[in-house]
């Protein structure tokens, strides 16, 4: 095949059937976006497998995404590395851009990461987060809150909160955690800030420090998973989030009652819900596992990820199953205020 790179108007067609681009006879869809699909191709000349990207150019425009593009495709023409995904050429007709790629067989990405997690243990131990520690996955941005409260910690005592010339005793140290309510932290942080040489001069000022510590991260990751919930991406991957002042047992409800009709049988463990696809899709049956977090009294996070199956087919689950939450889910004071024309249910990427 040819390793041109240019950008050529391209007619297309149909031959036995099949949709023609160019030179290249398009197949089963790989994958699919917000502004763009990619589908399987055949270069009918050589018989070589590609992987044709195509664009919406109306999307492109109405986004002001031409740029974007613009710098994609010129970093993809620069880049020739054995681990690259390689571009071969560029077509368009006058309502599509085709960006022709090198295919890769193997499976979706997302399949290959084990729960969506990180799994390297790695930072400087006094500053690590417990589920970093403790092997078995984390996720990134959470960890980094965590070492960020550290940080925090060391800027008003002076010292590290967890520190211990054997390694082993560290991690039990930072895997030991005090749990507070919101209030008392609140007191917490008042006292100290308001009477610093009473709580210095006490031998507990190292307990308070870090209980004030536990609870700042255990605050600031409640607004992160907010901050999730309400982003504006619109594109869901294998999980996403939402929040709600319902009862536990109400959201419990009304998922199974939202799941049912779309073909699934729903699970209960207390406050875990599996739900189990009765039909088989593309890569099996979906399952997708629901849990949910009291993060603040009467406020619950709900997490919905998909732990088996299709992911594409879970994002397309999870926009009809939002149809039947929007009575559960809490709205933002604009949106309650009608400033937003929304359900509520932003999935997260």
């Amino acid at each position: 095949m040819s390793s041109k790179s240019s950008s050529s108007s391209s007619a297309t067609g149909s031959n036995h059937g099949r949709t023609r681009v160019g030179k290249y006879e398009l197949g089963r869809t790989l994958g699919e976006g917000n502004f763009a699909k990619v589908k399987f191709a055949r270069n009918v000349d050589t018989g070589e497998n590609v992987a044709i990207k195509i664009l919406d150019k109306e999307k492109i425009l109405k986004h002001k995404m031409i740029a974007q593009i613009k710098r994609e495709i010129s970093t993809m023409k620069l880049i020739r590395h054995p681990n690259v995904i390689r571009m071969y050429e560029v077509m368009a007709s006058r309502t599509k851009i085709y960006i022709v790629m090198e295919f890769v067989t193997g499976g979706e990405l997302f399949d290959k990461i084990e729960d969506g997690l990180l799994h390297t243990t790695c930072g400087t131990p006094n500053y690590v987060a417990p589920e970093v520690i403790n092997n078995k996955g984390y996720d990134g941005a959470k960890a980094d809150l965590w070492s960020c409260g550290v940080i925090l910690f060391v800027l008003m005592a002076g010292y590290l909160p967890f520190e211990d010339s054997n390694l082993m005793s560290l991690y039990k140290k930072v895997n030991c955690s005090l749990s507070l309510s919101i209030n008392s932290f609140l007191e917490c942080t008042r006292n100290i800030f308001m009477y610093p040489g009473i709580y210095r001069s006490e031998q507990n000022f190292s307990v308070k420090i870090i209980s004030l510590l536990m609870q700042l991260n255990y605050i600031a990751r409640i607004f992160f998973q907010l901050g999730i919930s309400f982003n504006s991406t619109g594109l869901v991957k294998r999980e996403t989030r939402f929040a709600s002042k319902c009862s536990a047992n109400e959201i419990i409800s009304k998922i199974e009652q939202a799941a049912t009709p779309l073909g699934f049988d729903v699970k209960k463990n207390n406050y875990k819900l599996k739900l189990q696809g009765e039909k088989t899709g593309r890569k099996g049956h979906l399952s997708v596992a629901t849990e949910i977090f009291e993060v603040a009294p009467s406020l619950y996070m709900v997490e919905v990820r998909k732990s088996g199956g299709d992911t594409l087919e879970f994002h397309k689950f999870y926009k009809n199953l939002t149809v039947g939450l929007k009575d559960i889910v809490w709205k933002t004071a604009e949106e309650a205020e009608g400033g937003k024309k929304s359900d509520g249910v932003v999935e997260s990427s």
